[in-house]
């Protein structure tokens, strides 16, 4: 990709004095004529790169401009290269190791035998995740549209949108683009995406940066107050934080937290079974009395599961 070839040109300019186009275009495996488009860009970007002919001649940075080489100290230049090896992770290829070949070409101190710092980007979606940011990364370089079909809590929609940002964010990859079905910016989340296609170009518009906090994409609406069993406390730890609950005296611990909705606060209590107890609000303590209910009817022991209209309350030939 383009933008990896001029950071790995730039890096090697950064750690040499002086390197030839041919020797470049053999590293990187394109042109010669590639490469001095490249030198362009990167004049055009700002930094002033000089090229000399004959014996000796080559291409540099220009002196009195050149940027300290210790600028970036070796445990922080590994700390870098960690962050580049992480992409291969969800990309399935070496594309971003061997970029870090390049980074490190004359000065192998750079990426020590003995790395202390792993990052492992894959998710459980092995396999469907790649090729979707495979596709968003050729889009946000072509400036072409996406087109998918996405599923959120308000129902499944086509979508058309305009790619900005590929990001990794809350343990999950979301693409932030413009939107041409709700006319605004709005953050997509790649696991929800299916029949991802690139479509045909666009002009880019003027794009802020997606604004992460979490009261603000997760707005705190509804606040409760529950009751949690010891057991779980390393979930509380994990999820929240030490300072989430405090013990009672019968040994439980108490939580108050903020939910957007009620169904995102009903889903999460019920992952812990009959560990954790609503206290407050009390008209969201009734909704789960009723589903509790509503649960036991479903699951009662007199029922025939073999029989579709004693295992389902909402039968067709049923009335409610």
């Amino acid at each position: 990709m383009k933008l990896e070839r001029l950071i790995g040109i730039l890096a090697i300019l950064l750690q040499r004095e002086k390197v030839t186009a041919p020797a470049l275009a053999e590293l990187f495996e394109v042109s010669p004529r590639t490469i001095r488009r490249d030198v362009e860009a990167l004049c055009q970007a700002g930094i002033p790169l000089v090229t000399t002919q004959g014996a000796g001649g080559g291409i540099s940075i220009l002196e009195g401009y050149r940027v300290d080489r210790t600028l970036l100290t070796a445990p922080e230049m590994q700390a870098i290269l960690a962050g580049l090896r992480s992409l291969d992770s969800v990309s399935g290829t070496r594309r971003y190791a061997q970029l870090m070949e390049k980074l490190s070409a004359g000065s192998g101190t750079l990426v020590p035998g003995g790395a202390h710092l792993l990052i492992d980007l894959s998710s459980w979606a092995k396999t469907s995740l790649p090729p979707k940011i495979e596709v968003i990364q050729t889009a946000l370089e072509d400036h072409r549209t996406l087109s998918f079909t996405y599923f959120a809590p308000k129902g499944t929609s086509q979508r058309e949108v305009e790619p900005y940002y590929l990001l990794f964010h809350w343990s999950a990859w979301y693409v932030w683009a413009w939107c041409r079905t709700r006319q605004d910016f709005r953050l997509f989340k790649l696991g929800r995406m299916t029949d991802l296609s690139p479509g045909a170009p666009f002009s880019p518009r003027p794009a802020p940066l997606p604004d992460l906090e979490p009261t603000r994409v997760f707005p705190a609406t509804y606040t409760v107050t529950i009751l949690f069993h010891p057991r779980y406390q390393w979930r509380l730890v994990e999820e929240y934080g030490t300072d989430s609950f405090t013990p009672t005296p019968d040994g439980r611990l108490r939580f108050v937290g903020t939910f957007p909705d009620e169904d995102s606060i009903l889903s999460w209590l019920l992952t812990f079974g009959d560990g954790a107890e609503l206290l407050e609000p009390p008209a969201l303590r009734t909704r789960l009395r009723q589903l509790g209910e509503a649960l036991a009817r479903q699951y009662q022991d007199s029922q025939d599961p073999q029989d579709p209209k004693e295992a389902s309350p909402w039968h067709p030939t049923k009335r409610l």
